[in-house]
């Protein structure tokens, strides 16, 4: 609404202009006005054939608004300041000479002199006041240029000291847990070598293979953190959709398995994607362990939604109720397994749920758009 009242406006006064000075009655005079009233509605676009046409005006229909606007146009709107000077010099000519040239005699009298400053004042003044518009907006867009210069300097600064806080993040969890993990593969090694009996002997070297497992994981997202990257720089291959059989035969619970076929393949989906839905079980499997022990646990991994973009992987683990009363254990405080969870699946765009069931159970679902 503010631009159109900008572009009619100068028209309405030119129109204005043109039936004060030359009345209602139809004629050359009234035409030529009104023709350069009317041309001020391309003036943006064609600036200097506006001012052209107006110039005409003044000296046929003798009008002043349409030719002031025209040249306040080509002086803003016309980079360099010989535009601005030139229709400056058209306009004061146009102002002190007459049309027809009949009886026109200059002298260096009084009223001629006065003449001529009126006309050059004329002329200079949408000049100066154009030239001071374009001014003054080349300064606010330097301003916006400077402004965003600025902001993104400052990311940057956010984004350095936030690689500098991972890598300190990374020497210290590889300080500390690190050194606690390869304490319990030793211990569960030594223990292992000097078991008789089988059942304990298995279960040592279990635990010994899930703290080398967990050390080579340890060591990826230290990679991870220290190059500022979710793909880290370590070697070890990041869990996928085809490692669920592995994961739920090492758990050690009553587990049942429903992979969609379609999953089957390897890199099937996109790999944040798999590795979301991968550790969605994991977690789940692991809070059965704590605290369902006993449980009969259901996983299903499946494909929902027709073709295309729409398609989801829905991923779903359920629980009854324990096969008896848990015994009380210390675990470390814990409470961020299934916020990390919930944040990993806003994070790819997806939404993940938990909660108890009726028959005193307990069910975790998520679902992750395969588009990301």
């Amino acid at each position: 609404m503010h631009g159109l009242v900008r572009l009619l406006l100068p028209v309405a006064l030119g129109v204005a202009d043109a039936f004060l000075v030359n009345g209602a009655r139809p004629g050359p005079e009234l035409g030529v006005s009104l023709a350069a009233a009317f041309a001020l509605l391309v003036r943006r676009r064609w600036p200097v054939a506006v001012l052209v046409v107006t110039l005409l005006g003044i000296y046929v229909g003798y009008i002043w608004f349409a030719p002031l606007i025209a040249l306040y146009t080509v002086a803003s709107r016309r980079a360099g300041t010989g535009w601005a000077v030139a229709g400056a010099v058209a306009l004061a000519v146009a102002h002190y000479v007459p049309y027809p040239l009949d009886g026109f005699a200059p002298s260096f009298g009084r009223q001629d002199v006065l003449d001529v400053l009126d006309s050059c004042a004329q002329g200079a003044a949408p000049a100066v006041f154009g030239r001071w518009t374009r001014t003054r907006r080349q300064l606010h867009e330097r301003v916006q240029e400077l402004t965003a210069t600025r902001h993104r300097e400052a990311e940057l600064l956010a984004e350095r000291a936030v690689t500098v806080e991972r890598a300190r993040l990374a020497r210290e969890m590889h300080d500390v847990v690190a050194h606690q993990v390869s304490l319990i593969s030793v211990q569960a090694g030594a223990l292992r070598a000097t078991c008789r009996d089988d059942g304990s002997r298995d279960l040592a070297e279990t635990v010994r293979e899930l703290a080398v497992k967990t050390l080579t994981e340890l060591r990826h997202m230290v990679g991870a953190l220290r190059s500022g990257s979710g793909t880290g720089t370590g070697t070890a291959p990041q869990p996928r959709l085809v490692d669920l059989p592995v994961l739920t035969r090492e758990s050690g619970l009553d587990v049942t398995l429903d992979l969609d076929p379609e999953l089957e393949s390897p890199a099937a989906l996109p790999e944040a994607v798999e590795r979301a839905a991968y550790r969605t079980v994991q977690e789940a499997l692991t809070n059965v362990r704590k605290h369902a022990s006993g449980a009969v646990v259901r996983v299903a991994v499946r494909m929902d939604g027709a073709g295309g973009a729409g398609r989801q992987l829905a991923v779903e683990v359920r629980n009854g109720p324990p096969a008896a009363a848990p015994e009380p254990q210390e675990y470390p405080e814990g409470g961020h397994g299934l916020l990390g969870l919930r944040e990993r699946a806003l994070l790819l765009g997806g939404a993940c749920h938990a909660g108890p069931t009726e028959d005193d159970g307990f069910l975790l679902s998520a679902s992750f758009p395969t588009s990301c």
